[in-house]
């Protein structure tokens, strides 16, 4: 079945110089041609007058035609560069659909990019990253993507399983051979050669997707140690109402900032205490919760000895530490410097990162923003790509696929160890689209804006 072809404002709402409309399909050319008459030679740009059923002038601007398959979707694109005002688009728009164009539903474009083979799926999901980023190092992870860098890496991985399986699958279709293949070491090595390979990838993806969504960070302590003073020293205004009564924060406070251009999401939280009080109890209750959606826990302790409830002393951190989620990274700040005397900026500690600061006089923010910029993953160097949830959890799903291989290997279960890898290349290949499904496809492109 010859696809539809579609139509849609490639540019934002609102009015401004240039206004584009994009048409892609294989009537494109013939629609175009109709709208202004004659169509320029293809790539190059042509100046024509726009005009609806009557004849009439509606608009004036450059036509490009792009003939398939060298084109964004692979298919006949022509593009109409009007006038950048809602009136003007919306009438070239009407027309186009009168000629028999269809508008095209969010992120067709680059659907129908990757239909064609124009573009792999990480691909493709790079484009929307790109145009969402809010930071420069998001944006240059989500062009490493689009370039291809993230599916390289994927596509290493898919090829060394691939060897792999073949070595795998060669031992069981010949058990009678005077090697036994699983047992040489050989195919272990390979195996651990792959997940140290995968590790890599996974680590990466990690850091990408912390440029792409940001670090959630969750300000986590006793009343009074100093949260809200540090929320607001980070976010640069009064963000939090910051007084001398224990509890003073009852709820949640979020601040979305930027840390050498990075995304940070900032959670301020109510002091972790028993209380009898119905609406602190509410707020402790969001405070865990949101102590469970953290990249990383900033634990607040007051560096005063006696000034804070329980802080000082080591109590109130071991007791606020003891109910931290497992595995979340924590960094311990060191609050009120300018009180205490104590050393402000990076501690040295065996155990734990632990940043001194005074939110009075700035004194260690910005030891505490290069900390949290490391924390981020990001370098400056190459090698990173933009990722998102949906691959972290193929890639995890990988990882345990490899891990189940390497377990049934010990035991010399070759059918079950071939298995394994099958479903590690099947999670890989999730990642690019080689394997998927229509939902997912739906789900991944409505997210795209439209008219691309």
């Amino acid at each position: 079945m010859q696809p539809e072809t579609i139509c849609a404002i490639a540019t934002p709402p609102g009015r401004g110089g240039v206004g584009i409309v994009r048409v892609s399909g294989p009537d494109s050319s013939t629609l175009a041609a109709r709208l202004c008459t004659s169509l320029p030679a293809p790539r190059h740009a042509g100046y024509r007058r726009f005009t609806d059923s009557t004849g009439e002038i509606i608009d004036e601007g450059l036509v490009l035609y792009f003939p398939a398959p060298g084109s964004f979707t692979g298919e006949d694109v022509v593009e109409l560069q009007g006038h950048g005002g809602p009136i003007p688009m919306q009438r070239l728009l009407q027309r186009l659909v009168e000629l028999g164009a269809r508008l095209a539903r969010p992120g067709e474009f680059s659907e129908r990019a990757f239909l064609n083979g124009r573009l792999d799926l990480a691909q493709a999901e790079a484009v929307a990253d790109l145009i969402a980023a809010s930071s420069e190092a998001g944006a240059n992870a989500a062009m490493a993507s689009l370039q291809g860098g993230f599916s390289r890496e994927v596509h290493g991985l898919t090829d060394a399983l691939v060897r792999l399986r073949v070595h795998v699958e060669s031992a069981i279709d010949f058990p009678d051979e005077e090697i036994d293949f699983l047992s040489d070491g050989a195919v272990a090595a390979q195996l651990a050669a792959v997940c140290d390979q995968l590790a890599r990838v996974r680590k990466a993806a990690a850091g990408g997707r912390l440029l792409r969504d940001g670090m959630t960070v969750v300000i986590a302590g006793r009343p009074n140690a100093g949260k809200s003073s540090l929320l607001n020293a980070l976010a640069g205004y009064e963000a939090a109402i910051v007084t001398d009564v224990a509890g003073t924060t009852r709820d949640v406070l979020r601040e979305h900032l930027h840390i050498d251009g990075m995304p940070l999401h900032v959670v301020d939280t109510a002091g972790l205490r028993d209380s009898a009080d119905r609406v602190e109890q509410e707020g402790i209750r969001r405070a865990r919760d949101a102590l469970q959606t953290a990249d990383r826990i900033l634990l607040v302790v007051d560096d005063c000895p006696g000034e804070g409830e329980g802080d000082g002393d080591g109590a109130g951190e071991q007791a606020i530490r003891a109910q931290l989620p497992p595995g979340t990274p924590v960094t311990e700040i060191r609050t009120k410097t300018d009180l205490s005397g104590g050393v402000a900026g990076e501690r040295p500690d065996a155990g734990h990162s632990v940043i001194g600061v005074s939110a009075v006089t700035g004194a260690g923010l910005e030891a505490l923003r290069g900390h949290l910029a490391a924390s981020m993953g990001y370098t400056g160097g190459e090698g990173v790509f933009s990722a998102r949830a949906r691959h972290l959890d193929a890639l995890d799903r990988a990882a345990e696929a490899l891990e189940a291989a390497a377990g049934q290997l010990e035991i010399g279960a070759g059918e079950l160890v071939a298995e394994e890898l099958r479903r590690a290349q099947q999670a890989l290949a999730e990642i690019t689209g080689e394997f998927t499904t229509e939902d997912l496809l739906g789900e991944i492109f409505s997210s795209f804006c439209i008219g691309k």
